[in-house]
Parts: structure tokens; sequence; C-alpha cells
């Protein structure tokens, strides 16, 4: 008789899982709380779908943090490489853009999908939909369904239920109760990759909610990252701002923290100085700032929001190269990109596998990590549901 799996998640982590014990042979269900799968890699893929990243993988390391170590295994397994050449298997073939990220040349999430099923189908992995995860009775796992409750028993279990950002498409942390009752004790679920928030006046919000401030650089406790920012009411978001959002959450005091947002990046203090000191006429200070630091008006009204400009060209080169801003906050996570903190490393061991709870695995973004946009997200999710796949396959053969 065939071994049983239940995956318990239909995201990016789930998914993979179940590719790999059904090729296995194992006889795999996939349970999922929404009526679709992936919701999330779908909501993702509108901007492009960001996979993976071409970097030096040594570089790509780095980029987990104080997780990089215990991912090494797994991303040593599956890595960026393999990740494009698994896409290339389902006919979706792969390229890197001009920021040395890895998108489909169909350049959306869709495609990928249908294939990614269409392949699961064929292994034979059935799909449970609108399936809700509720916890464990000895070593069955319950669920709440459309026709009552259901308590489902299997020789492996693999749980990759997400993180909790974005809940409306599927992921929305629940998980977290039912897993400590059952030995699974997590770190708490905090926003990442998110939006800061920032007291701005009436005047600057109404008038700029939703402006880009394009090639700017963000500096917080001696951290740099460039990109683009978008003024939204309660403060900023963008990949500029995502990039630091997890430092400066955790940098959060009683009153907030302070960053210097550079409007100029690729141009000196000396050089804006130079500039700022020619004779202007009876031009207004707007139009002097327009014409020689090259400000668009967005930039410009943040320099006027963060405080009376100095008088002079070499203060307000200063200023240009670093707008105090005083975040009180990070956005939540009905906003967040993605989710830090999760299940804690010490419930599982080095195949993923729950200490206290022998064939049950856990994988993805429900565990205790978090990295940057680029790719870097997407990646580990694969990477850990096959690891999971493969544990949980060995465990059912012995």
């Amino acid at each position: 008789m065939k071994k049983t799996a239940a995956i318990i998640g239909a995201g990016p982590a789930g998914l993979a899982a179940a590719e790999i014990l059904a090729e296995a042979g194992l006889n795999v269900t996939l349970f999922e709380r929404m009526a679709s799968p992936a919701r999330k890699l779908l909501m993702a893929g509108r901007g492009g779908l960001n996979l993976t990243h071409s970097e030096d993988y040594s570089r790509f390391l780095t980029r987990y943090g104080a997780a990089a170590e215990r991912l090494r295994p797994f991303l040593d397994a599956f890595g960026p490489q393999d990740l494009r050449d698994w896409c290339a298997g389902l006919g979706q073939e792969t390229f890197v853009g001009s920021s040395g990220r890895v998108f489909p040349k169909a350049f959306k999430a869709s495609p990928l999908l249908r294939a990614w099923l269409r392949r699961l189908d064929a292994l034979g992995v059935r799909i449970a939909l609108r399936h809700e995860f509720r916890g464990f009775d000895g070593r069955a796992a319950l669920f709440a369904t459309p026709d009552g409750p259901l308590r489902v028993e299997t020789d492996v279990t693999v749980l990759a239920l997400g993180g909790a950002s974005w809940p409306r498409l599927g992921a929305d942390g629940g998980w977290v109760a039912p897993l400590a009752a059952a030995g699974l004790p997590s770190s708490p679920l905090r926003p990442a990759n998110c939006g800061l928030l920032i007291d701005w006046s009436t005047h600057f919000w109404e008038k700029f909610e939703g402006q880009p401030l394009k090639n700017i650089a963000l500096h917080f406790d001696g951290r740099t990252a460039r990109g683009e920012a978008m003024v939204t009411r309660r403060g900023l978001e963008g990949g500029g701002v995502y990039a630091l959002s997890g430092a400066i959450r955790e940098g959060l005091g009683e009153h907030g923290v302070e960053i210097a947002l550079d409007l100029r990046p690729d141009a000196t203090e000396a050089d804006l100085a130079k500039r700022l000191a020619r004779p202007f006429g009876k031009q207004s200070l707007s139009n002097m700032l327009r014409k020689a630091a090259h400000l668009s008006p967005v930039a410009i009204a943040l320099l006027r929001e963060s405080g009376s400009l100095p008088e002079t060209p070499e203060t307000r080169a200063a200023r240009i190269k670093a707008v105090p801003l005083r975040v009180t906050g990070v956005a939540g996570l009905e906003r967040a990109i993605s989710t830090a903190g999760g299940v804690r490393w010490d419930a599982v061991d080095e195949t993923l596998m729950a200490k206290e709870r022998p064939g049950l695995f856990l994988a993805g973004e429900m565990l205790d990590w978090e990295a940057p946009t680029g790719g870097y997200l997407l990646t580990v999710c694969i990477a850990l549901g096959r690891a999971a796949g493969r544990a949980a396959t060995a465990f059912a053969a012995r």
C-alpha cells in the first residue's frame, strides 16, 4: 500500500514539498484554506515575479542575515541556478534583468503556476481547497471545511502555512496557537519588507501622496539602501525603504528613530554646494533647487517638510544629502510583503522535522527567518519545501 502524505498550505513551499513526495510515489493530498492555491505568488507576479537573484552565491547567502548559516544547507541543495533550471523544466524560461534580478520571460506568475499545477496533477496530487487547519488530535491533523470538521491521519505531514503578511491572500498566522499547543513555539510574527510610518503634515501628504522619490538612498545605523520610495499618507513605501525596514523595526524606541534620506546619491555634497552657489537672480528658492540640484517638486517639498531650509549653499547641500526624517513605526502585517519571526529553529531538527512530533515537517515562511525583496524570499521558500519533501519521503520509507 502506498504511504500517505498531507501537505498543509498550497503556497510555493507546500507545492514544492508536494512535488517531491509525489515523485517519490507517495499518495499526496495538498490542503489549502483558500478557494485557490498560491494566491500570494500570483499577487507577487503582478510586478513581474522576481524569482531569484543572479549575484555571486556567497553574497546571495548574506542576504539572510542571522539565519544564513541555518539556511545554507537547503540553498546548497537547491539554489538560484537550480531554481532557474527547474523553471525551464516547466517550460518557463527565465532572464536576468539589469539589476541582476531573475524573472520568467512571461514576466508574470500565472503561466508558471499553471505549469506547476499541471505537473502536480500528472503526479496524482490531490488538492483539497477551503480546508482550514485547526491543529492536531494525536497524529491527526484537524480541519474546518465547508462540509464540517475533518480529521486526517497520514504517514507524514508537511506544514507550509506561510507567515502572516497580506492575510487576505491566505496566510494569517492562525497556526501560532495550535502549534504552540503541539510543542512548536514561535518567535513573534512581525512585518518585514514593509513601509515606514512618518507623521507628515496634512499639507504635505494631501499634495504628494502617491508621488515617487526616484533614485534616492536611505541611511540608518551605518546601513545604506538605494532605490525608489513612494510617499503615502502615513509615511514611505518602496524598494529602497523595504531594504532597511527590518533594521529600522528592530531599532525603534519609544520615540521612534531618525533616518537620513539622500535625495541626490550620485552627486557629492561639494558638487551640490558649487551648483547652489551660482547666481540665480530673482528666481524662487524652489526654482533654484529644481535647476541647480535637479530636485523634483516632491523632493523639494520633503526638504521643507524636514524643517526650515539652511541659508548657505554648503548647508543646503548637506541637507539634500541627508534629509532627517523621524520614523515612528513600521506598517502592519496587513501591508507587509513578508513576515519576520515564526516557528523557532530549535523546535525542528536539521531535516526540518519537529523534534516533539516525529513525522511532522515544516517549510517556508512560517519558520523564523527573513530576507529582503529581490528573489531571496521565493528561492528559500521553494528550497525549504523541497527539503521538507525529501526528509518526509525518507521518514515514510523508514
